[in-house]
């Protein structure tokens, strides 16, 4: 278990009154975030590294609050400790809508009374939880209830958890623009070389993908992942792998950032007023271009240079019109990954089959902290050969993030998808280094708006 000292309290392990696997899923959620709180110094937690977000510090209240928030009432009607705290905690922002957060960290209360209050929830959820069955709650299954707002406990606490996780995520990229003193340096494994990166294309024959979950589903889903439909995909080519730092060079030594025929209007003027000109994950030195690495600066080399670039929505669909192509759509990339070749079954449960992610297969599931080549694990392509799917970076696609047929709002959190319903973001697909296992199941969908340089995504290319 990891000390607390530096970071937010200790897990605490739930009783034994639910589930097993779901008990060890809420446990481990917690130790990854408190793991990462912990990777920071004493005099970090009041900073932002990247403007669009909240202070580190509300984080650390914000899971927590989340979680309170979501269970409390639907479990024994829990008083809370610290109303004021929940409400506090609540709420996130969303990156590059509304304008700049102006609080200044004298208006965080102070990192002990929040460690307290983590403390405080975890101990009452754990100790009400431990006297709560599934049946006793006497709840109907989410695929019989959504008219009637009721929902199993399972479905509830499967919120929690990925909620945590995504966090853990959005925590990470954070802190990869966090001043590298500021962090409490890790031992990363060592990088993969592999060999070197051959560029091409793959034909991608016609076919028909299905996008979306069944209400019948016995598995887990977000309410952007309902309902199950499918979509007929005429034939495209795709790229094997990722863009890599070494191509998307290419583009900017040929005036890609200074082309206006490349941007569209609103990134242009979005590039121009905000002076963009190069991946936020690039730093320019005087012995050349570095990479921001977790804990070091990277210089560009033969391995880094065959990592996925990470950029914008906007920089990616620039790179794809300098290239002739453009980025896929959500079902192209859906039925690139998951298809199959005539005689097999439609779809695979994994692009390479239907094996559990594990580390030979792709750079996912919290094994590392940076990229790797992009062609480092040749196990993890698809039917079709197209590698790379899988972690490495989210992959942006050209599809505005919207409802499926039959879009139902979660009652319980009713904003979680449809506020982001607004035509400026886009769909990601895929999963990066910090992605959960859980989360790389075929149908998660991924989004943020076209204008956000910060997250872990990368892209590849299409031709029609």
């Amino acid at each position: 278990m990891l000390a607390a000292q530096k970071g937010v309290a200790v897990s605490h392990e739930l009783p034994h009154g639910l589930p097993h696997e779901l008990i060890e899923r809420v446990s481990d959620a917690r130790r990854r975030s408190d793991a990462l709180f912990n990777l920071l110094r004493a005099d970090a937690f009041y900073e932002r590294p990247i403007p669009e977000r909240h202070r580190i510090i509300f984080y650390v209240g914000h899971l927590e609050a989340f979680d309170w928030n979501l269970l409390s009432g639907r479990v024994g009607g829990l008083k809370s400790a610290n109303p004021e705290f929940d409400r506090l905690f609540a709420f996130g922002i969303d990156p590059v809508g509304g304008g700049l957060p102006t609080d200044q960290p004298s208006d965080w209360p102070s990192l002990n009374a929040i460690r307290d209050y983590v403390n405080s929830v975890r101990n009452t959820l754990d100790e009400n939880l431990a006297d709560t069955s599934f049946e006793s709650m006497g709840w109907p299954t989410p695929c019989s209830s959504i008219a009637r707002g009721g929902y199993e406990l399972s479905t509830l606490l499967n919120v929690a958890i990925e909620h945590r996780l995504m966090h853990t995520e959005t925590l990470a990229y954070m802190l990869h623009q966090l001043l590298l003193h500021l962090k409490v340096k890790q031992t990363d494994t060592p990088i993969l070389t592999g060999l070197p990166v051959v560029q091409g294309i793959v034909a991608i024959p016609a076919g028909a993908v299905t996008l979306g979950l069944q209400r019948s589903a016995d598995s887990f889903g977000w309410d952007n992942e309902y309902e199950a439909h499918t979509v007929e995909v005429p034939a495209f080519e795709i790229d094997r792998y990722k863009v890599t730092n070494r191509q998307y060079l290419d583009f900017i030594a040929a005036g890609g950032y200074d082309t206006r025929a490349f941007w569209d209007d609103d990134a242009w003027n979005w590039k121009s007023a905000q002076r963009i000109s190069h991946p936020a994950f690039w730093k320019k030195k005087s012995r050349g271009w570095v990479w921001r690495g977790m804990f070091e600066e990277i210089s560009f080399d033969e391995i880094s240079l065959d990592w996925p670039v990470y950029v914008s929505q906007a920089e990616a669909a620039a790179y794809a019109r300098w290239a002739g192509k453009s980025l896929p759509t959500e079902a192209e990339w859906q039925h690139a990954a998951y298809g199959t070749i005539d005689g097999e079954r439609k779809t695979r449960p994994y692009p390479w089959g239907s094996e559990a992610p594990n580390p030979k297969l792709g750079n996912f599931d919290f094994h590392r902290w940076d990229p790797v080549p992009v062609n480092a694990f040749p196990a993890g392509q698809s039917a079709f050969g197209v590698h790379d799917l899988l972690g490495n970076g989210w992959e942006w696609t050209s599809t505005v993030f919207g409802p499926f047929p039959g879009f139902e709002p979660f009652p319980f959190y009713r904003g979680y998808s449809a506020d982001f319903f607004d035509g400026k973001h886009f769909v990601m697909k895929g999963g990066s280094a910090r992605t959960a296992a859980c989360m790389l199941r075929p149908l998660f969908r991924n989004w943020f708006q076209a204008h956000y340089q910060y997250v872990y995504a990368g892209f590849r290319c299409v031709r029609h």
